[in-house]
């Protein structure tokens, strides 16, 4: 058996979840995994660690959805509540509308992409771990505080809407406050005081463009985003955004010896 359905309709979150892990252990072989009706259900794929799954979500999934995910790839056709990608080790999460407030909170591995906007706080705390770098691509715009105290990985905004044509100027303000690590890519200029305490405009460079273009080609690809479109993304304006020191508040921390 490779592909099971189940309908949600009217079911529980931990009914839900605990019907997705009875699933997967009585039939190992399983590759696919669709969810029908779903309205508001929590921690739907928390902690799953099949590489080969797909979990195809029909509706509007509840919040951290992907939590403590290590592998299965997770496609919803609708938006997406609060904190999807929630402290994600690896995998795919892709979302075909909109995410709520701190999407990729916490993440430290795989890959976030949203085709709408995304809420306040997204990327907070996002950091890298060992050789993972986490990614979060938004297709939209993003809520004030994009990035806050992130530690590592990459945030790349396209600024474009659904049919791919661009938004105008950047929205949102303070922008990766309390950054240390890691960076944000917005395409389009930032005026400097639509940053947040820690964070900085850098050059972009072609390393930069390197850096990010397998992740644009990737979205392009999973969005069904033509030719011009993606070639237009990857010969943008782009600014970086990135952290003014590793400590940028370390000398509240340092005792005055004098």
């Amino acid at each position: 058996m490779e592909e099971v359905v189940i309908d949600a309709k009217d079911m529980h979150y931990k009914e839900l979840n605990e019907k997705i892990h009875e699933v997967l252990r009585k039939n190992p072989d399983v590759k696919k995994i669709i969810l029908k009706n779903v309205l508001g259900q929590r921690f739907i794929g928390t902690g799953l660690q099949k590489k080969d799954l797909t979990i195809e979500i029909y509706g509007i999934p509840g919040g951290d959805l992907g939590m403590f995910m290590n592998g299965p790839t997770i496609i919803v056709h609708g938006n997406a509540e609060f904190a999807p990608g929630n402290t994600m080790d690896d995998g795919t999460i892709v979302i075909y509308g909109s995410s709520g407030d701190v999407t990729a909170h916490s993440m430290r591995g795989g890959k976030v992409f949203v085709r709408g906007d995304v809420g306040y706080r997204s990327g907070i705390h996002m950091k890298a771990y060992k050789d993972k770098i986490p990614v979060l691509v938004i297709g939209g715009r993003a809520k004030d505080f994009l990035g806050e105290y992130m530690a590592g990985g990459i945030i790349i905004v396209l600024n474009i809407d659904e049919k791919g044509n661009d938004l105008g100027k950047v929205k949102g303000r303070m922008i990766g406050t309390g950054i240390h690590g890691g960076a944000i890519y917005i395409r389009g200029d930032v005026d400097r005081d639509q940053l947040g305490v820690a964070a900085d405009i850098k050059e972009f460079t072609k390393e930069d463009l390197e850096k990010i273009k397998p992740y644009i080609e990737e979205f392009c690809k999973w969005f069904n985003l033509s030719e011009d479109v993606k070639n237009r993304l990857l010969n943008s304006k782009w600014t970086k955004i990135a952290p003014i020191s590793k400590r940028p508040f370390g000398k509240l921390y340092t005792p005055d010896l004098m």
